[in-house]
């Protein structure tokens, strides 16, 4: 007993910052998208470490917060530290865009005493790729803030907590050159009662970490590493029971890439198992590669596992475009294929695509969105500006050739222009931009991809659902779709310092206006996609009382069967230059290969 009254009370607050938007406030919902792997990560090595008597001298309490749907209140957190007994404030997962919240956030704990850490992707990526202390990450050295990079297993996480509760903290921690294995490593996880903040209650957790691809613009590789490390199918199925057990059934494997994955099959068949043999209502969104379908089973086993929405990089339907970018795993030849077969499976598509690359003109993104449109069977298309991220091999690339890039890092979220193009204006890069997704959410080609969900026996409603969600999330309230959630919260003292403060008569009757204002839009988008999605459900329940099959009778060129003889250089997608001398390339090669193997038979 006296050994326990001994022990020093210490709170842990962990904090998974947001950013702001053009107006200077947090974004933050009452229900946000699908919380940070980072966040679940360090809290499950937290939790776990307390669970086995990690630590001995101290009492524990851990607090985890996600500002996308928590406010944060610095002062209020210091002042809840300092009556707990002692503790610590540690800023998870900061990526580029979120490190100005982040430094916002450390001000005032810095001031009333409260030490502050800041790890994640921005602090992680600079060290590994700049020379000295990159400006931004300085600022958080300059406030007495201390630094964590690379990974927080191995007992390194174990060891910043006894640090801190021993008052002998180091500035940097870095951990950049060692990555850890991640077979056995504690689990990911978040309480219930932070997930179920979350727009369907999904939580997330990474498989494993690492991509074996070397594009350019992405900052994982550089990291995270190159070399695939994974979690067992035992650890990944403890996961999924242990967040089961406390009502959470819908999950994001954050894996990069799913199907590099060297256990991916028996991690599916494991969660196939849950599902069909003992009964577990698991929902998951996967990330994949666009050769995934080259995996025998792959996509077969995953809808099968629970994989209810994929999202695949396809960033580009240009070959030079990809080659540029170190992105040559992509094979425009083989999307359509690879489409078809996550439809015939009845899985959602998600498609990233960048805006912005050397090449890229107004009149050729347009036309190639155009293309997407008629020729790919692609669900939702997302799109983004090809962003320079600190920690990537592009962002290193022009900090050494004395490129301009925006000094702002909060935006550094792939959603704003942040350098300038070889081709296009400022202002023409953004209009184009915008008009991407004006052009693919035009109702029309709404209503035409419902049709062709329905077309496989989908549902019209959630892939309706889906398609109006994004286009309300650029076009109503003004952020990407990835950081889009239901209903918007906005506070009057937590505009970005350095914006005015806004007078309450002003601040209040506007945001109240606009977020009713904002709902009727919502609305009104549900209502006028209405009448087709009950002419579509009419048209299903026809065709099955006529066939029995639960489908649509509907067809168009994307839908269109990939035949292994067919001609693709005769589909529009392949008439452009590059991608008809591309074309050209792959058959001189199958040629060559063809011959080569019927002299070796020979």
């Amino acid at each position: 007993m006296d050994s326990v009254r001994a022990r020093k009370p210490f709170r842990l607050v962990l904090i998974k910052p947001s950013h702001y938007d053009d107006d200077g406030y947090v974004i933050q919902w009452l229900r946000s998208p699908i919380p940070a792997n980072s966040l679940a990560c360090v809290y499950g090595i937290a939790d776990a470490a307390r669970k086995v008597g990690a630590f001995p001298n101290i009492d524990l309490d851990l607090i985890p917060i996600d500002e996308t749907n928590t406010r944060v209140r610095p002062r209020k957190i210091a002042r809840e530290i300092r009556a707990a007994g002692g503790g610590m404030v540690m800023l998870i997962g900061v990526q580029s865009n979120q490190f100005p919240r982040a430094l916002d956030i450390a001000r005032p704990l810095r001031a009333a005493g409260i030490p502050v850490g800041i790890g994640g992707f921005h602090v992680s990526g600079t060290l590994a790729m700049l020379p000295g202390i990159e400006a931004s990450v300085q600022k958080a050295l300059d406030l007495d803030c201390f630094l964590f990079a690379g990974e927080a297993e191995e007992g390194r996480l174990e060891q910043v907590i006894a640090d801190g509760a021993a008052g002998r903290l180091q500035k940097i921690y870095n951990f950049m050159s060692d990555l850890p294995d991640m077979d056995g490593a504690a689990p990911p996880h978040l309480p219930a009662p932070v997930v179920q903040r979350t727009v369907g209650a999904n939580t997330s957790f990474d498989a494993g970490r690492g991509c074996p691809f070397q594009c350019s613009f992405c900052t994982i590789i550089n990291v995270q590493g190159r070399k695939s490390r994974r979690r067992s199918p035992d650890d990944v199925e403890a996961i999924i029971r242990a967040n089961c057990e406390q009502g959470v059934f819908h999950f994001f494997i954050t894996d990069d890439n799913f199907a590099r994955n060297k256990d991916w099959e028996p991690i599916f068949d494991r969660l196939i198992h849950l599902r069909e043999a003992e009964g577990f209502n698991i929902r998951i969104i996967i990330q994949v590669d666009t050769m995934c379908h080259k995996h025998p089973n792959f996509i077969s086993k995953a809808a099968r596992a629970g994989v209810r929405r994929v999202f695949i990089g396809l960033e580009n339907i240009n070959p030079e475009n990809l080659a540029g970018a170190k992105k040559r795993q992509n094979k425009i030849t083989e999307y359509r294929k690879m489409l078809l077969e996550w439809k015939a499976h009845k899985v959602m598509t998600y498609c990233g695509y960048i805006i912005g690359f050397p090449t890229d003109t107004r009149e050729r993104v347009l036309n190639e969105i155009r293309i997407i449109m008629q020729e790919l069977p692609v669900d939702v298309l997302e799109f983004f500006y090809l962003t320079p991220l600190p920690g990537s091999e592009d962002h290193q690339t022009l900090a050494r050739e004395g490129v301009w890039m925006d000094p702002d890092l909060n935006k550094y979220d792939l959603d704003h222009r942040v350098t300038h193009h070889p081709l296009m204006s400022d202002a023409e890069w953004e209009r184009t931009y915008r008009d991407a997704w004006n052009t693919y959410y035009a109702p029309d080609h709404i209503v035409r991809v419902i049709k062709r969900a329905a077309a496989f026996g989908m549902s019209p409603g959630k892939v309706g659902f889906w398609m109006n969600y994004f286009a309300a999330a650029t076009g109503i309230e003004r952020v990407h779709p990835l950081e889009c959630g239901m209903i918007r919260r906005k506070y009057r003292r937590d505009r970005r310092p350095g914006m005015r403060l806004e007078n309450p008569l002003v601040f209040y009757p506007r945001y109240v206006l606009g977020t009713a204002v904002n709902g009727v839009r919502w609305l009104w988008m549900w209502a006028r996609l209405y009448p087709a999605y009950l002419g579509v459900k009419r048209d299903m329940k026809a065709e099955r009382a006529r066939t029995g099959m639960k489908r649509l009778a509907y067809m168009d060129a994307a839908l269109e069967p990939v035949l292994d003889d067919e001609h693709e250089e005769a589909r529009p997608m392949f008439q452009t230059e590059d991608a008809a001398a591309y074309v050209a390339r792959k058959h001189k090669l199958d040629e060559a290969r063809a011959r080569a193997a019927a002299s070796a038979a020979e």
